[in-house]
């Protein structure tokens, strides 16, 4: 939908108020943009709209927009601005940007996650910057004593062209602080945008690349100590008992100590997964004398019994879950999936009637593909700053959902929220690891039983066998092909340990007829969580790879057989809940099959083609590999995308590309595996991650140019680049991958 001459509503959005020294503030609300009539918000209760977000314009012109949300790479500390500023119609230069610290009482959903940033704050932000816009248009008419409407801005100006006024959006804010909110503005027509669609430079970049100290991890506050934290070392164990004494007495030691992170009565929120519930924590004056202490720690571990724990979802109702006692192994875990999958499963939707229409088939196509755990590995490691007092806390450090944190920390410390105050910090790294915070909860209790300030800071192991992994996956996927080799039945037996990574209503549902999805779950004491496109990270591969090899059984061309599908899809739907558009997901194949010149590959290179939907984002890309010396050498990715209007090109870009390398990367090398319930890889040197040498020699970006309200690019173009890896190795190699990841222990394709 256009949202050309949009007007929207609702004072309660924005208010107002003057700065010390003269100038105008208007604070607005971030979720103003939730898919809603002017008319359906209007009836919603005052206090819904708490605010979260502050516009400031100073008396000498300049324009401050404070991002409520934490920023991990992802670009929304200059693509929101961006918003505000070109309602505004302020010149760029003219805007600074500053992260907001957290504030439940001002903000709302201040965090990171689901690729949701700019979709939840495009119209809010954009009526924000018209709102402040037209306020200061009605200063200057009272000033002029001419109509508002015949008052023009352009860049930071005022003028009224018949009387020859004009003044700059400084000296007139005072004035324009004085004006009433409007109960409705018109917002601009799209093609009036100045700065959205235009590229800009991250406004954090020249501090990235001097150093400056924008990371938690460069966190110093004058008198700390540090900390570090020793966990059990297997999945399945828990604390006994420590010699405290034994390293006490080691250079620049200050406190050796158990921590228990959660009590036991305490009804854990979505994000409250913590893998080992007691640790111990060293603190000493310096890093390398507390890793050196670590080393000579002697702990004891015992193994725990099967117990429960209450859980809160991020959404829905309160639950039970059961941690069974033991120490897996992956090898037994492959085992139960392949019986689980074996057994009557959970039957999550049906269309026609799949099992006459598998007894009727003239050629069913039945495959089975599996993935593991995979560990983050965000570049910079978990660390923590905490100055914990009697009746007060402050923290500092990188979180993702730090306002819901918040509420553990109260909790546990025994202090009110509203005397908890945390400063985010820009994330080296996140993908849903960051979203898990018991790290912060830990600093907060050592610095708590201290009585000083510290800082709590992960090595590489601590991290990598800490818990909060991408669960490990299986689904098996059946066709029915009749005798003009159309694809009559679709069954989807999906499921994992400890969740099912089923999507039900994505396609191909709806294009298929007869259609099973199943789904099951095995249970565990290894924690997972949030990883890069929760589920749709390992569906899109199996999916696409799935169809690519029924394409080719078929006899029909991969890109084609998609399209016949969605072309289905759109005429003659099945089902009601289908989760996709049909026209904006075979929009994004046929740009890739024309950009990627689709028809006349390079006889040198092998390619491979996939698609997916998830976040609210279309992506189609075309892959080409070539292979030397036994091993795969990307060529060229061609991405396609239907994101809505594109805010900054350039962000949008590195997002693309960023989320392509990330997947390449785990798609060939991504694996861990447990024994006995310990990680058998804990550092890089085993872990292997992509390096620069193996990222694509090029990477085509292209989007699809339309006026749809923008939606997310942190997620989309991760999950189907791991099928288009698979499907190009497929062309070179002649082997299908089943089995991630991709490249046999040597790292070959062998």
């Amino acid at each position: 939908m256009s949202l050309a001459k949009t007007t929207f509503g609702r004072r309660s959005f924005i208010k107002k108020s003057s700065l010390a020294g003269g100038g105008l503030l208007l604070s607005f609300n971030w979720l103003a943009s939730c898919k809603m009539s002017a008319e359906e918000l209007a009836t919603l209760p005052e206090e819904w709209f708490t605010l979260n977000g502050y516009l400031k314009i100073a008396n000498n012109g300049t324009v401050t927009i404070m991002s409520p949300n934490p920023e991990g790479g992802q670009g929304v500390k200059t693509a929101m601005p961006m918003i505000v500023a070109d309602e505004l119609d302020i010149d760029w230069k003219n805007v600074i940007v500053e992260q907001a610290p957290l504030n439940t009482e001002l903000y709302n959903r201040q965090f990171i996650g689901g690729s949701q940033a700019i979709r939840q704050g495009w119209n809010g932000l954009r009526m924000a910057g018209a709102s402040a816009r037209y306020m200061l248009k009605a200063a200057a008419a009272q000033a002029w004593q001419v109509p508002t409407s015949e008052v023009t801005t352009r860049r930071g100006i005022l003028q009224h062209e018949k009387s020859n006024h004009f003044t700059s959006y400084g000296e007139m804010a005072s004035a324009a602080a004085k004006i009433p909110v409007p109960e409705e503005i018109a917002l601009k027509e799209i093609g009036d945008f100045r700065i959205i669609g235009t590229p800009r430079k991250n406004v954090d970049g020249k501090k990235i690349v001097t150093g400056k100290p924008l990371f938690g991890i460069d966190t110093y506050k004058e008198g700390m100590l540090i900390a570090m934290i020793v966990h059990p070392p297997a999945f399945g164990l828990k604390f006994k008992s420590v010699d405290q004494e034994a390293i006490k007495a080691l250079p620049g030691i200050r406190g050796v100590f158990p921590i228990k992170v959660l009590n036991d009565d305490f009804t854990r929120q979505h994000f409250d997964t913590c893998a080992f519930l007691e640790v111990v924590a060293i603190v000493g004056s310096s890093t390398w004398e507390v890793m050196q202490a670590k080393k000579a720690l002697a702990v004891q571990w015992e193994a725990f019994e099967t117990y429960t724990e209450e859980r809160k979802p991020y959404r829905g109702p309160q639950r039970t879950l059961t941690i069974p006692g033991g120490l897996e192994s992956s090898v037994d875990h492959w085992e139960k999936m392949v019986e689980m999958s074996s057994n009557k499963t959970k039957e999550v939707r049906r269309d026609g009637h799949p099992e006459a229409a598998f007894a009727q088939a003239d050629k069913i196509i039945e495959r089975t593909y599996s993935a593991p755990f995979l560990a983050h590995n965000c570049m910079e490691p978990m660390n923590f700053f905490a100055d914990v007092q009697a009746d007060s806390a402050l923290l500092v450090g990188p979180l993702q959902k730090a306002e819901l944190t918040e509420h553990t920390l109260a909790d546990r410390l025994g202090i009110p929220v509203a005397q908890i105050d945390i400063e985010m910090t820009r994330l080296g790294g996140g993908y849903g690891r960051r979203s898990y915070a018991n790290w912060a909860i830990e600093a907060a209790l050592i610095s708590q039983k201290m009585e000083t300030p510290i800082k709590l800071v992960y090595s590489r192991e601590d991290d990598m066998t800490g818990g909060i992994y991408r669960p490990t996956y299986q689904v098996t996927y059946k066709a029915a092909l009749d005798a003009q080799n159309n694809l009559t039945a679709l069954h989807v037996n999906a499921g994992g340990i400890p969740e099912s990574p089923l999507y039900a209503d994505r396609f191909p549902a709806g294009a298929v007829g007869n259609y099973l999805a199943e789904s099951w779950t095995v249970n565990t004491n290894i924690t997972i969580g949030s990883f890069r496109a929760p589920r749709s990270n390992f569906m899109a591969s199996a999916e696409q790879s799935f169809l690519d090899e029924v394409a080719e059984i078929a006899g029909k061309d991969p890109i084609e057989f998609r399209l016949e599908l969605l072309e289905q899809a759109k005429k003659n739907p099945v089902g009601e809940n289908n989760d996709y558009d049909a026209d904006r997901y075979a929009g994004v194949l046929k740009l890739v099959k024309e950009k990627s010149n689709w028809n006349a590959a390079d006889s040198n290179t092998k390619r491979g083609v996939s698609a997916y939907y998830c976040h609210n984002t279309y992506a189609a890309q075309v892959l080409d590999v070539t292979i030397e010396n036994n091993r795969p050498i990307v060529q060229k990715v061609i991405c396609a995308l239907d994101c809505g209007i594109v805010i900054n090109p350039d962000g949008a870009k590195n997002m693309a590309e960023g989320g392509i390398v990330d997947g390449i990367g785990n798609a060939l090398f991504g694996e861990l595996t447990f024994k006995n319930g310990i990680p058998e890889k804990s550092n890089f040197d085993t872990y292997r991650m992509i390096r620069m040498s193996e990222a694509p020699r090029e990477i085509d970006v292209h989007f699809v140019e339309n006026t749809i309200d923008p939606t997310g690019l942190g997620e989309p173009t991760f999950p189907p680049i791991f099928a288009a890896l698979a499907n190009a190795l497929y062309k070179a190699t002649g082997k299908r991958y089943y089995k991630q990841p991709f490249l046999n222990a040597k790292g070959s394709v062998g």
